[in-house]
């Protein structure tokens, strides 16, 4: 950065709320029993913990008694987690239900709880601004349960950007020739159907043997989590979950699979590492244009355009 160069704020440029939904907060088989931890996601301080009976509980982080941070020193006990400070302990529905040396327990002691979802090996906590509950479900994913699918590649990226501008790139094919000096990628076919956003697009791979046709889709539940299904060279699965760290910073969690039926796991797994290799390539090169472009209200768009106003009105729901 040169001398007395200004930044500009995320939140200046696009200047979008955080959207309401199920967000990741967690790989499943990375949290223990008895594990517990600090995590900031929405703007808020939160503690993650898995009780000994094997749930994951979310809830905010500091103690309603005198402000203890339970992730950092917080420990499990039975259902219940115990604050670092003075002990007091509270169960998975945010109520304390001990304070070892009071005679009774104030009837404001408890702290807000977030509702969990865990699926598809993610465990997921739903935010909403004023605190209703979930409107949708998580999907299952049937591929990461399936003997013919490799055990997922997982990558993640944190940017300082906003879910809903990353996801115009998905619907704007004009970018794919210009950002990532790919051939051209037609227009994608979408559909909205409530918090459900489908997209399908037919591909042309170029292969050492000549070109092959394929076809891409696309299924978003909600503006935080989606599955897009990749066939032709070889079939391949992203299950991507999104989670806004605050106004200024995004995570985006990849898990990749690929098909290796028929005792081509040898193949399948050099092919999908290709495969994979080229989708990271390009979203590391959209990085740095999304950390530094702005939002266009209204944008002077062409007719060589993808559905933009769709993806938009698409995510425009997600806005309490």
């Amino acid at each position: 950065m040169t001398a007395g160069a200004t930044v500009v704020r995320m939140g200046e440029r696009i200047p979008l709320p955080i959207p309401f939904g199920w967000f990741r907060v967690a790989d499943s088989e990375a949290l223990a029993r008895g594990e517990v931890r600090a995590e900031r996601y929405a703007g808020r301080e939160l503690v993650l913990f898995r009780d000994e009976s094997g749930a994951a509980r979310v809830m905010d982080a500091y103690c309603p008694h005198l402000g203890a941070h339970l992730g950092h020193g917080g420990t499990v006990v039975g259902e219940t987690i115990r604050c670092p400070f003075h002990g007091w302990r509270f169960d998975g529905e945010g109520r304390c239900v001990e304070i070892a040396y009071a005679k009774r327990i104030p009837a404001r002691a408890h702290t807000q709880v977030y509702p969990v979802c865990e699926r598809n090996g993610l465990v997921f906590f739903w935010y909403h601004p004023r605190g209703e509950p979930p409107r949708w479900e998580i999907p299952d994913v049937p591929e990461l349960r399936s003997e013919d699918w490799l055990p997922p590649h997982t990558v993640q990226y944190r940017v300082r950007s906003h879910a809903q501008e990353m996801a115009e790139n998905v619907v704007d094919p004009a970018h794919f020739q210009v950002v990532h000096g790919t051939p051209y990628v037609p227009e994608m076919d979408v559909s909205i159907e409530g918090h459900i956003f489908r997209g399908y697009q037919e591909l042309t791979f170029t292969t050492p043997q000549g070109e092959k046709k394929g076809r891409v889709d696309i299924e978003n539940h909600g503006g935080s989590f989606g599955v897009t299904r990749f066939q032709g060279i070889v079939d391949t699965l992203l299950v991507i979950a999104g989670a806004p760290v605050d106004d200024e910073l995004h995570e985006t969690t990849i898990r990749f699979s690929v098909r290796a039926a028929g005792g081509e796991e040898k193949t399948a797994r050099s092919l999908g590492r290709a495969f994979i290799d080229e989708v990271t390539r390009q979203y590391t090169q959209d990085i740095p244009i999304w950390e530094n472009k702005r939002f266009v209200e209204k944008p002077v768009l062409c007719d060589g355009d993808g559905p933009i106003g769709t993806i938009r009105r698409y995510y425009a729901q997600f806005y309490a």
